[in-house]
């Protein structure tokens, strides 16, 4: 069923009943096509995103690696070599998921798209 075929059903339907405000049900379904739906993401807003992470993680670089896990070695000619050190994927992913947050949906943006109709008795 399509938005304007509820809607004229809404309208007759109008005229046999006084339990509920059938004009704010129809001004609901008529809000119902203003709601934007985002399913794939730009290549602009993709870059802009990776971006926001990039710089999240060189501004906090200090935090990225777990120093306590650092192995070292004394290699050739006496030079100190980093034989093994772990990523701290906690905090790394800490940062990426702030920078994500920021493109989550508000929850007032979800609740305005919820129906609510009020009955009157």
């Amino acid at each position: 069923m399509k938005k304007e075929d509820l809607v004229k059903q809404l309208e007759t339907i109008k005229t046999l009943s006084s339990q509920v405000d059938i004009d704010k049900v129809i001004g609901l379904i008529n809000g119902l096509d203003d709601v934007k739906t985002v399913t794939t993401l730009s290549e602009e807003l993709i870059d802009e995103i990776l971006r926001k992470i990039e710089n999240s993680l060189d501004n906090n670089s200090s935090d990225l690696v777990d120093k306590e896990s650092a192995e070292f070695s004394i290699g050739y000619g006496n030079t100190i070599e980093l034989d093994d050190c772990q990523i701290n994927t906690y905090n790394t992913m800490e940062y990426i998921n702030s920078v994500l947050r920021e493109y989550e949906a508000e929850e007032e943006d979800v609740a305005d798209s919820s129906l609510n109709i009020e009955v009157f008795e």
